[in-house]
């Protein structure tokens, strides 16, 4: 199977390209480590994964609607108390173009 064809059968049975499907479970996971606290962002950028600071920042902003940082200060507890699978249909992340405007 050619590159572009799994690429295809990919996205028609999950929805987005690999490439996005990576960088949604990536961004996922950092979310899930952010919330903990424990590790600093740019401990967190190379442990799911991104070489850079800045791109993880750009990706993680894309697609939650704010920052590393900021989301650790207000989304910190957004599932305390909830059941894991609860949990992680609540903090997956979304395509840019689905982040509400915050005006």
């Amino acid at each position: 199977m050619s590159a572009g064809h799994l690429s295809r059968r990919f996205k028609q049975a999950y929805g987005e390209s690999p490439y996005q499907y990576l960088m949604t479970r990536r961004i996922e996971r950092a979310k899930n480590l952010l919330r903990r606290g424990d590790l600093s962002v740019t401990e967190i950028c190379f442990t799911v994964g991104f070489s850079s600071l800045g791109t993880f920042s750009t990706r993680f902003s894309e697609l939650v609607g704010m920052p590393p940082s900021a989301y650790r200060t207000k989304r910190g507890d957004e599932t305390a108390g909830l059941s894991p699978c609860i949990s992680k249909e609540i903090s997956r992340p979304v395509r840019n173009r689905e982040v509400p405007d915050p005006r």
